[in-house]
């Protein structure tokens, strides 16, 4: 199997590309799953690179004339001969202190003016610093760099903070009831649809992007538009809905979509994804605490191939990772990524064609007499030693069935339900004891239902939600935070989106089996 990385001595050496140049746009069979190349006609639209120019400020008081000696000298005597007979001179004004705001993410210790445009003095210095040439006000460029003699001539990134990537969304005013959209009213044990006032940093729509809840902040990494792939990181306060687009620093990974972020303690650990025809198996980590990315080092020699559209879920210090493709068929394997240390992380194949037996000999091949079909776009979420898998696409059917495989005793189970639903490129989120599914493609068109698989009877339930839902979409991320399910950006086959939406819980959050059950397949 063909290995796809980069070589991590090449990437260390040259500048972050923030976009690429070309996408594919994913088919809604879900053939990107093993696509051996990428093709995209993009609709047309407008695109003017965002940029805040920063002027620089000179002092005019070094172009004003000394006055001379004597001419102080007079001066000063003829306020001394008035001093007698005109009253005290007035207090000196003083110049008002502007007011300072503290940034949220990133760099906690620097406040910032709150004119975007009045810019700081390192941001002066740096530019003036700074060759001309080198200076960049696109967006697609939107970290400066410049030539190091001491690398060769080759790039790397610059000290300066970064420019904004893009104008500050105002709160938006709380809307007119007259004008509102006629909306029936909702039971207090409804769940409700409604629309996220966000504000803040403005951010390009996003599809097969990484959302991941730490805190109440959720971190949204990668994915792309129509025409790009992103490694920007943005960060969503889910209190007030205000977004931020922190300084990263470090080794920052390369424009990705269809990867993982999983949460390691206050980490962020990301791995594979790709752009175009271009697949990876690179191990990422982020510190949420200093926003500084790192690579871990990875100790023995087997690896997973180079994948995107798997799963990954967090299980005893192990990332256990599921499936996806590798640009020429689909995957049905399972890894453990051990995270123990971030700094330093192995591999170990658990499930697949030759994976060591569970007898403890650690050596023995075995042969799984009962597997789930290979597929990408599919979900994985773990409840205690189970990791529950559901639909997806092998690029040619998309599925509907539920596997779920317990990592303790190595053992897959298919799961029997009389009525399904096909879907890929859905959300799914546990819920207490339910598997919450949203939006997705179904074969045919892109849905916004909500299903709800309940897990102590294994059967599907589809419940009547109230206000104004999303549009029908896929390739979205979803997480669930204070009985609320936040569902941000996605793709519907001809748009994509950068909204986020909410989706009150109310009464159906808290059932009775919430806090105790357990999955008997």
């Amino acid at each position: 199997m063909a290995d796809n990385s980069r070589s991590p001595t090449a990437s260390s050496n040259k500048s972050r590309t923030v976009r690429s140049q070309k996408i594919a746009s994913p088919s809604t069979d879900g053939s990107d799953v093993n696509e051996a190349s990428d093709r995209v006609n993009p609709p047309g639209r407008s695109h003017t690179p965002g940029h805040l120019a920063s002027k620089s400020q000179g002092s005019s008081a070094a172009n004003r004339r000394k006055p001379s000696e004597p001419s102080i000298r007079a001066r000063s005597q003829s306020v001394v001969a008035k001093s007698a007979f005109a009253p005290p001179p007035p207090p000196p004004t003083q110049t008002p202190i502007p007011t300072l705001t503290l940034r949220r993410h990133g760099d906690y210790n620097n406040p910032v003016p709150t004119d975007p445009q009045a810019g700081s003095a390192s941001n002066q210095d740096a530019d003036a610093r700074r060759p001309a040439t080198m200076r960049s006000t696109s967006a697609i460029a939107g970290r400066t760099t410049t030539l190091s003699s001491a690398s060769g001539g080759g790039p790397r990134k610059s000290s300066a903070p970064p420019r904004p990537r893009g104008p500050h969304v105002p709160f938006p005013p709380l809307q007119d009831p007259k004008t509102a959209p006629d909306v029936p009213a909702a039971p207090s044990s409804g769940m409700y649809w409604s629309r996220a006032p966000v504000s803040g940093a403005s951010h390009t729509p996003l599809r097969a992007h990484t959302t991941t809840l730490l805190g109440s902040n959720v971190y949204v990494f990668g994915g792309c538009d129509s025409r790009a792939c992103f490694n920007e990181l943005y960060v969503l306060d889910a209190d007030s809905f205000h977004w931020s687009s922190p300084h990263v620093s470090g080794d920052i990974p390369v424009p990705l979509r269809a990867m993982t972020c999983t949460a390691v303690g206050k980490k962020l650990v990301v791995f594979g994804g790709g752009d175009g025809p271009a697949y990876y198996n690179d191990v990422y980590v982020l510190d949420t605490v200093n926003f500084r990315w790192h690579r871990p080092r990875i100790v023995g020699d087997r690896v997973p191939s180079a994948r995107r559209a798997h799963t990954a879920c967090l299980y005893k210090n192990g990332i256990y990772m599921f499936g996806g493709g590798d640009g020429v068929r689909a995957l049905n394997d399972i890894w453990r990524l051990d995270v123990t240390d971030v700094h330093k992380m192995s591999w170990k194949l658990v499930s697949g064609p030759s994976a060591p037996s569970s007898s403890g000999s650690g050596s023995t091949p075995v042969k799984d007499t009962s597997r789930p079909k290979a597929r990408g776009y599919h979900t994985a979420n773990m409840v205690g030693s189970k990791l529950i898998i559901y639909g997806g696409s092998d690029g040619g059917e998309c599925f509907n069935d539920v596997w779920v495989y317990d990592v303790d005793t190595h053992v897959w189970k298919t799961v029997l339900i009389p009525v399904t639903f096909r879907r890929l490129s859905h959300t799914s989120t546990i819920v207490g004891s339910y598997l919450f599914i949203i939006g997705g493609h179904d074969g045919n068109e892109y849905s916004n239902d909500v299903l709800l698989l309940n897990l102590v009877t294994m059967t599907w339930d589809k419940r009547k939600v109230y206000g104004l839902p999303p549009s029908g979409r896929g390739y979205h991320g979803t997480i669930l935070y204070d009985s609320r399910l936040l569902v941000v950006g996605g793709f519907d086959g001809s748009e994509v989106f950068s909204d986020v939406w909410i989706l009150d819980l109310a009464v159906h959050a808290y059932y009775s089996q919430i806090s105790h059950f357990s999955i008997e397949v």
